[in-house]
């Protein structure tokens, strides 16, 4: 295979980080193909790219309830259905430039790590007019209706239940496998955890003998972040805070000040691309339950305490994590505070919770992925 083509969809960050470590690892394989990744949302008309990916993250931030009605609606409406037909019409007309630049790009291979550009595919290999072969890789740790678009090569599973739920609904068993979601080489290769972690907090200023909590989100559902770590702060125990506010400057600035007030608690984080040392130096991750997250905690056997779930697919994805033991749930402020202070006065539940999250964790996944597309026949381009 001479050139691997990854289409991913910047409607929230876990499509693209899928598909940036699906990038990543064919890199890194001997004799590594030319890998190609686009982000389909900057190939579509500029409306639908406002509709699709703002209005996506405007809603499911300012309108919880709808979102989770919609998600439920979509999820038992059939393929054929008149609404259903309408969508992937508008999706068409709205990624014709986006289909110009998938045939100019002439791949061996397509993977996908979101459903639209996989659907508009499917019409290019019916009409004949895409013969290489389209996968597709599922981000989350449930299966929703959108998600099952026919004609793929193959389907990527993050575990043994969504792929039985691809089976119960129609896609074709043999060409379903269990790999779980990719993550970063970063995260690819945990070693003697323990070592790992003192290494990490020493490159990152910590102390190595106190615990370190880790929050990568502030989340409407507990407050703004640096009222919600400022909260956490005043708990008992000597333990350590990382908190990540990314982009958002106005919280990077009020946890800088805060870090101030309690010096050698607290390291505030903005933007950063290395999630992976800071993980590797936590004993508990404060998140909400993106696919992608979590999978990167899994990948190093971190537990986690859930914040914030976005109705359906998160929600999805913190039972799951629950029911298998690598993680608990907040629901507000209040029963973050209490969670915290519980799990970090009780080490042996605290260590239970990390063996069940190293358990569930598949960090070679990118590679798993693609040994088995560019394992299989190339076809011939049209």
């Amino acid at each position: 295979m001479s050139k691997l083509l990854i289409l991913s969809v910047s409607a929230g960050n876990g499509h693209v980080r899928a598909a940036h470590a699906l990038e990543a690892a064919a890199l890194a394989l001997p004799g590594a193909p030319r890998v190609v990744h686009i982000d389909a949302m900057q190939h579509v008309a500029s409306g639908f790219r406002k509709v699709y990916a703002d209005w996506y993250l405007q809603l499911v931030n300012r309108h919880p309830g709808l979102w989770s009605y919609l998600h439920r609606k979509t999820d038992t409406t059939p393929h054929h259905a008149t609404s259903q037909r309408l969508r992937r019409a508008i999706e068409r007309v709205s990624s014709g430039a986006l289909l110009q630049v998938i045939r100019n790009e002439r791949p061996d291979a397509i993977v996908c790590t979101h459903f639209l550009p996989a659907e508009l595919l499917m019409r290019e290999t019916n009409r004949q007019r895409l013969a290489c072969p389209v996968w597709l890789q599922v981000t989350d740790y449930d299966l929703h209706n959108m998600w099952l678009v026919p004609g793929m090569a193959g389907y990527f599973a993050a575990t043994e239940e969504v792929a039985h739920r691809m089976r119960a609904r129609g896609l074709p068993p043999d060409r379903i496998h269990v790999t779980g979601i990719p993550v970063m080489p970063g995260f690819s290769n945990p070693q003697a955890p323990e070592v790992d972690r003192t290494a990490c907090r020493v490159k990152l200023g910590l102390r190595p003998d106190a615990p370190v909590v880790l929050i990568v989100s502030g989340g409407a559902g507990v407050g703004d972040l640096a009222t919600t770590v400022s909260n956490l702060l005043a708990l008992p125990g000597d333990f350590q805070i990382v908190a990540v506010a990314g982009r958002n400057e106005a919280a990077k600035g009020a946890l800088d000040a805060l870090a101030l007030r309690h010096p050698g608690r607290l390291l505030a984080i903005g933007f950063t691309n290395e999630m992976q040392t800071l993980m590797a130096a936590a004993d508990l991750v404060v998140t909400k339950p993106g696919g992608l997250t979590v999978s990167e905690c899994l990948a190093l056997g971190r537990p986690m305490l859930l914040i914030s779930p976005i109705p359906g697919q998160e929600e999805h994805n913190a039972s799951f994590l629950m029911e298998q033991g690598a993680a608990w749930l907040a629901y507000d402020g209040i029963g973050l505070e209490f969670r915290l202070a519980r799990l970090l006065s009780e080490p042996m539940q605290l260590a239970g919770m990390a063996a069940h999250s190293r358990r569930l964790g598949k960090p070679n996944a990118a590679k798993t992925v693609l040994d088995r597309v560019l394992a299989a026949p190339v076809a011939a381009h049209v």
